[in-house]
């Protein structure tokens, strides 16, 4: 009997199966069966490598469809895409609000990468391994909210720039970091980063900041890090050393906590020859107040114990001649006790003006009605406000908000003194204006003429700074009245145009502030002919009624902030920006220049110099590019500094051929 049914057993069982189980099966997982089986965005396998990752990078990152990645159309034509020998070289894509994740194994495909920029496009999630990308020169990932830490980027030994500022980067930066030896822009401010600064040695290095995070102890003293300033360093409460100047293992004060240093003597001779700086006073520290204060009390009980004292005196000797029978005092004797009081009294007083003067010098406080010279945070007092006044000073020029010294102290330092106009500052009040200017005074780059110290007292108000010994770069473009100056060689051009675009930049993404009146002669030129700006800042707190509307002023001002008296913003500086390029390249004026189309503008640039064809050429245009795109008439169609920089990096890399390969692409098996 087994063995007749065995044959149709195969059988049974399948339909046994149909009947009982697959009709349950397909209604308790129908909603999951039916996903599966609808046809999916297939991705064509036959692309090449370089498109399918970017396609992969788009399906994690871009959550909101804004990249116009299509395979349709050849990849090398997609927006911020650039190809050579079919292999993409660069990938530019900032500034776009993306929302997703930067997922491995996406774009490490582009294995000829050299430039990947995704800053600001509010990515997240950790950084990606990207060691697989050999070529990779410079890595822009800043202005996203990354999370996680540092990315392994070891293998990467031909990367240059490094911008991963402004994340939420946590941990310890690694120790292989000082072995990147090509590094030359390193940006890591504005994260969560922790742990020691690596003793970074690279004598490439040239751009350098690790504020706003979380490093602990000394910093180590590298002739690199040695070029850069304390403010790279700053707003790490836990660091230390030599480099910005704070002791690792500060020493008890002798006496005990010392209060803070005040204010130096009232002024007695102001800046300008013959004038004099009326009420200027100094307002005392609440602690040393008290100190004297307390000083003129206990004089004060000491007089009162003596005049009772005295007064007991002549009651008991008066009562000891009523004892006699002698009911009177004698006149003679009774005046001597007055005059001998008297005298007791005038002479306590003296000592105690005595004393309080000599309180008062021992602590460097001389009292007067109001005001006191403020050093910006972290800023050494090296000088006095009286010593400030006293300095031998020397015109350097009347601007736009004020007129400029050059002050020569006693101890021989020279500085900078802007003595603002209080007209065009009359709507600032004091608190407002201190307020900004402890803003302004934190900013430290290379690129900016440093405020050192500021002073107000009623419609007095001075700025400090250090003094440029080489002028002005208007001075340097058009000369002397007596000598016709030539336009500058376009290397001078490039190097002056980047200065600026650097300090510009700091201002706009490291602060969130605008300069508002850059032109040539608020452009300096410190000990190296670098570029620093000046002025900078100050716009805001000038009543826009008494602005003069000079002719250069305006021709540097943006059509938006002429035609409507609208606020100065980060995108009317880039116009200024490329107006004072516009300057350098063609040594005429902004008031002198046309406004004319881009092809019809270069043919213009080329009539002002004596520019042969070629490479030479080729120069001029791609600076002339960039000044085009700073002064368009459209805000939101100018670039921002950040993206300025980038392109004279990249003019700096293609022109000058900083990588020592002559090959565009490296030989490929």
């Amino acid at each position: 009997m087994r063995k007749k049914w065995q044959p149709f057993l195969p059988h049974l069982l399948l339909c046994f199966a149909h009947i009982f189980v697959l009709p349950s099966y397909v209604s308790s997982s129908s909603s999951s069966k039916f996903v599966l089986s609808q046809p999916s965005a297939s991705v064509n396998s036959s692309l090449p490598s370089d498109a399918l990752g970017l396609l992969a990078f788009k399906s994690k990152a871009d959550l909101k469809n804004k990249l116009s990645f299509s395979s349709n159309s050849s990849f090398c034509k997609w927006v911020g895409v650039e190809c050579a020998q079919f292999k993409v070289v660069r990938l530019i894509i900032q500034g776009i609000d993306l929302g997703g994740v930067f997922a491995p194994n996406t774009l490490t495909r582009l294995d000829q990468l050299r430039v990947l920029s995704l800053q600001k496009s509010s990515l997240t999630g950790p950084i990606p391994d990207l060691s697989g990308l050999k070529n990779l020169k410079s890595l822009f990932l800043d202005q996203n909210n990354f999370t996680g830490s540092f990315p392994p980027v070891l293998s990467l030994h031909r990367l240059r720039n490094l911008d991963l500022s402004h994340n939420n980067l946590a941990g310890p930066l690694p120790n292989w970091l000082p072995k990147l030896d090509r590094l030359n822009y390193l940006r890591l401010e504005w994260n969560h980063l922790n742990g020691s600064v690596p003793p970074l040695n690279q004598s490439s290095l040239r751009n350098f900041n690790v504020s706003g995070n979380n490093f602990s102890g000394a910093v180590p003293v590298t002739p690199t890090l040695l070029r850069f300033e304390p403010s790279a360093f700053s707003w790490n409460p836990n660091l230390c050393g030599e480099i910005i100047h704070k002791e690792c293992n500060p020493s008890p004060p002798f006496f005990g906590p010392m209060s803070s240093v005040t204010a130096s003597p009232p002024p007695t001779k102001a800046l300008e020859q013959g004038a004099e700086v009326n009420s200027m006073d100094l307002t005392e520290p609440y602690d040393k107040k008290h100190r004297r204060t307390a000083v003129i009390i206990g004089f004060s009980a000491g007089i009162l114990v003596l005049i009772c004292s005295l007064l007991c005196f002549v009651m008991a000797l008066k009562k000891q001649r009523g004892q006699k029978g002698d009911r009177s005092m004698d006149p003679i004797m009774a005046a001597e006790v007055a005059a001998s009081a008297q005298a007791a009294v005038v002479m306590e007083l003296e000592q105690e003006k005595e004393l309080e003067q000599k309180v008062k010098r021992a602590q460097g406080m001389q009292v007067a009605k109001s005001g006191s010279l403020a050093f910006c945070a972290g800023e050494a007092q090296l000088y006095s406000l009286e010593q400030l006044m006293k300095a031998s000073a020397e015109l350097l020029g009347r601007g736009t908000v004020g007129t400029t010294y050059k002050a020569v102290l006693d101890n021989r330092l020279i500085v900078s003194v802007k003595r603002l106009d209080s007209v065009k500052l009359s709507g600032t009040t004091r608190e407002a204006f201190e307020q900004h200017m402890e803003s302004v005074g934190g900013l430290r780059h290379p690129n900016l003429v440093p405020l050192r110290a500021y002073f107000q007292a009623k419609e007095e108000r001075l700025l400090v700074y250090d003094y440029q010994p080489n002028g002005s770069l208007f001075s340097l473009i058009h000369g002397s009245k007596s000598t016709r100056a030539k336009p500058l060689h376009w290397t001078s051009c490039l190097k002056i145009a980047e200065d600026v675009a650097q300090g510009l930049s700091y201002i706009h993404q490291a602060w969130r502030l605008v300069h508002g009146n850059l032109k040539s002669t608020n452009v300096l030129l410190g000990p190296d002919f670098e570029a620093c700006v000046t002025d900078y800042c100050l716009s805001v707190l000038v009543n826009p009624s008494s602005t003069d509307d000079e002719q250069v002023m305006a021709a540097c001002k943006a059509p938006e902030i002429l035609n409507s008296n609208g606020q100065i913003t980060s995108k009317s500086d880039v116009y200024a920006y490329g107006i004072l390029l516009m300057e350098l390249l063609t040594g005429k004026l902004p008031s002198e220049q046309p406004y004319l189309a881009p092809n019809e503008m270069m043919e213009w640039v080329k009539s002002t110099r004596e520019v042969e064809e070629g490479v030479e050429n080729n120069k001029m245009e791609m600076l002339l590019e960039v000044a085009i795109a700073c002064s368009l008439t459209s805000p939101e169609q100018r670039p921002t500094m950040w993206q300025v920089m980038k392109m004279l990096q990249e003019i700096k890399e293609t022109v000058l051929k900083e990588d020592s390969d002559p090959d565009p692409l490296p030989a490929m098996s």
